[in-house]
């Protein structure tokens, strides 16, 4: 698969899942808005974005084919771990958006932004840690 393929797709993915993220933290916080909602909707929120995100990297950026449980759970549980970092970033930069601006919008772009970082630097640690016994998608 050609690098600006293997981008795009990467890029979109990443769009699906903060679309589904912040849906999702959308949802939470209709319910509740106070800061324990709100701790819950990023909580949820990225749980959701992690495993759509995850399903989609697995088949199309690291063409990994693998099945069953076993399979599953190891790659998800490493694919976990490389995202705390990255989560780190993303919560990092929504909170501290959501702190200063205290409005959804700037707590939303921050979200962007923070999401968009950090899926860069998860890209290569996922191809480096997670999936590197795969077909491997081109090297970037």
């Amino acid at each position: 698969m050609s690098i600006i393929r293997i981008a795009v797709l990467y890029a979109l993915f990443a769009v699906i899942a903060t679309v589904i993220n912040l849906g999702v933290q959308r949802l939470v916080l209709s319910w509740n808005s106070d800061a324990t909602g709100f701790a819950l909707a990023v909580f949820c929120g990225t749980l959701a974005g992690l495993v759509v995100k995850y399903t989609l990297d697995k088949r199309w950026i690291f063409a990994d084919f693998s099945t069953g449980l076993k399979a599953h759970g190891q790659k998800f549980t490493l694919y976990t771990i490389m995202g705390i970092v990255t989560t780190a970033i993303f919560w990092g930069t929504e909170t501290a958006f959501w702190l200063i601006w205290d409005t959804d919008m700037m707590r939303e772009l921050g979200a962007v932004l923070g999401l968009s970082v950090g899926y860069v630097v998860k890209y290569f640690l996922d191809r480096r840690f997670v999936f590197q016994n795969t077909q491997k998608a081109a090297a970037v």
